[in-house]
C-alpha cells in the first residue's frame, strides 16, 4: 500500500509528481529545491542558502509523514556547479550529525528553474 505524502510548508510539486510517497515503512521524498513557500520563490543568497531551505522542506516533508532526519539512510544531492560543494557539505552537516545516511552528491548540467541545489531522500522507520 502506498500513502502519498504532501507538507503544505514544502513546495508544492511541480510537475507530475508527489512530495514523498511512503512504501512498506519506507519514505521517498523527491528532490526539493529551494523554495520559500512564503515567497514561492528561491530564497535569496548562494549555495549555503540554497541548501539550508532545500534542507528545510525536507523536514517539513519528514514531519508531515511521521519520519525524522534520524529515519533518513539515503541522500542525493545535486549541484548546478561541483564548486559549491564544500558550502553545501557544511549545511548539510548540520543535519546529520552521527549515524550519518548513506549520500551520492554530484554535478549535473542544470537543475531545474535554475536552482543550486536539489536534494532527494529516502527514510525508512
Amino acid at each position: 500500500m502506498k500513502r502519498f505524502i504532501n507538507s503544505e510548508k514544502a513546495p508544492k510539486a511541480i510537475g507530475p509528481y508527489s512530495q514523498a510517497v511512503e512504501a512498506n515503512g519506507t519514505l521517498y521524498i523527491s528532490g526539493q529545491l529551494p523554495v520559500d513557500v512564503a515567497t514561492g520563490k528561491f530564497v535569496e543568497g548562494g549555495v549555503k542558502e540554497q541548501t539550508e531551505q532545500v534542507m528545510k522542506n525536507i523536514g517539513y516533508i519528514l514531519e508531515e509523514a511521521g519520519y525524522s532526519y534520524k529515519d533518513v539512510v539515503k541522500s542525493t544531492c545535486l549541484l548546478s556547479d561541483i564548486a559549491g560543494f564544500a558550502e553545501m557539505n557544511a549545511v548539510y552537516g548540520e543535519y546529520y550529525t552521527e549515524d550519518c545516511p548513506a549520500r551520492a552528491a554530484f554535478a549535473v548540467k542544470d537543475l531545474p528553474l535554475g536552482a543550486l541545489v536539489e536534494i532527494e531522500t529516502i527514510a525508512v522507520k
